[in-house]
């Protein structure tokens, strides 16, 4: 049969592979220029790096085992980064159950405390959870004080206004999964998509890149993809696009289809990147924004996780934000942005100067971060639609986990297994 997949990301590449793997003729549609999706990277000198900050978990087996399926099992390295928190002003180390046993802001009966709502999060099940908020869960269990010192900010940062309303199960996902120890592919994690570009045209199917798809429809029993670049037909069609994306490509999709799955809210992701001539923290790889005032929400110092020497001696600093989508942040320039963080990054950091930036980049996705309130999972939808031969599969459908390259990578051996048994 004749395959189209809509999105290059990894789950429509490792889709696209698995398929072309089963014998089926395949082309991916890909807009941009760069496989990889929301995990691309860009090239400095000859390496690359992620547009926005990457790592891995030591349960992301699903990942862990595709990369040394494509042979790069050599370049994932395993690292102990130091993760803290900016709280009053002040750097404070919470990575690891010892360093909360000695995170001075809390009490010891609010360390032990947390501690125990940890360990529960770490070893239960989100079954129960369903239904309920985290706010509300999180400050009566864990504590008023403890709650909003850290969790609340954070909260706060991550979904702004409607951080009160995400469900407890979403971070149930956040919490349960985390490991001390990351994961880090050597030359970058686009290392992987462009193996997986590389083993599907092997196969001999197709990767249409700088390709964006316009609209899809079923005529006479087949699917016609029409592009700028021109129309295919297919057999089938796997749309790895956002849900509310794909329903505006295909009009057939039914009314109380839409009515249920085109729901909900995303946000878009921002990220600024600074290569600086020199260290901006000395040991710290993840800071989470804690304190209000600030215009972006983590700071990560990759090269404080990857050595400077990789990036020919730059020192690469991500400042990461979600926002919604109409927010002014995505309409400001790389400049206005640098100009907007400078005095915050000098509140963290007193001595750094405009003048140790040596080069600097700005990326911006949308329907990076869905909104998960507890209605969302009423509203997942199947991985088959309602049109044959048409199926969805995308970052809404891995709940309660809300993204992730390791997701991603397991709904694409799901979907093309219900894809090729039916």
């Amino acid at each position: 049969m004749e395959y189209a997949v809509l999105g290059g990301g990894a789950l429509g590449l490792m889709a696209a592979y698995r398929l072309a793997q089963a014998g089926q003729s395949v082309m991916v549609f890909e807009q941009e220029q760069v496989a990889g999706g929301l995990a691309a990277g860009f090239q400095i000198d000859a390496v690359w790096l992620e547009k926005f900050y990457h790592h891995l978990f030591r349960t992301d087996k699903t990942a862990i085992s595709v990369i040394e399926e494509l042979g790069l099992g050599e370049w994932l390295e395993w690292l102990r980064p130091r993760t803290v928190s900016l709280i009053g002003g002040e750097i404070h180390q919470l990575d690891s159950p010892l360093s909360l046993l000695r995170f001075k802001p809390w009490r010891i009966d609010e360390r032990l405390r947390v501690a125990a709502v940890a360990a529960f999060l770490k070893f239960s099940g989100p079954g129960p959870m369903e239904g309920k908020t985290a706010d509300p869960w999180l400050r009566r269990w864990m504590g008023k004080r403890p709650y909003e010192m850290l969790f609340e900010p954070l909260f706060i940062g991550k979904f702004g206004a409607l951080y009160d309303q995400i469900a407890l199960p979403w971070f149930w996902a956040r919490f349960h999964d985390r490991t001390t120890q990351l994961g880090y592919l050597r030359g970058g994690f686009q290392l992987v998509y462009e193996r997986l570009v590389e083993r599907i045209r092997q196969q001999g199917s197709k990767v249409l890149l700088g390709t964006r798809v316009e609209q899809v429809e079923q005529i006479d029993g087949r699917w016609n993809v029409r592009t700028g670049q021109g129309t295919w037909e297919f057999d089938r069609v796997l749309s790895t696009l956002p849900t509310r994306l794909t329903c505006r490509l295909v009009p057939a999709l039914p009314d109380d289809y839409r009515a249920k799955y085109d729901w909900g809210q995303a946000y878009g992701a921002h990220c600024l990147i600074l290569s600086l001539d020199r260290k901006l923290t000395e040991s710290c790889y993840w800071i989470n924004i804690c304190d209000s005032g600030y215009p972006f929400m983590a700071m990560v110092e990759h090269t404080n996780l990857r050595a400077p020497a990789e990036y020919g001696g730059r020192h690469l600093v991500y400042f990461g934000n979600y926002r919604a989508m109409n927010d002014p942040l995505f309409t400001m320039s790389k400049e206005e942005v640098i100009t907007q963080f400078v005095p915050h990054i000098q509140r963290i950091v007193p001595t750094f100067q405009p003048a140790w930036i040596q080069e600097s980049w700005l990326f911006h996705a949308p329907f990076a971060q869905p909104i998960v309130t507890t209605e969302y999972s009423q509203h997942i939808p199947p991985l088959r639609t309602p049109l044959d031969g048409l199926w969805l599969a995308n970052m809404f459908q891995v709940y309660p986990h809300d993204r992730g390259q390791n997701y991603s990578l397991e709904l694409a051996d799901r979907v093309v297994k219900q894809m090729l048994q039916s």
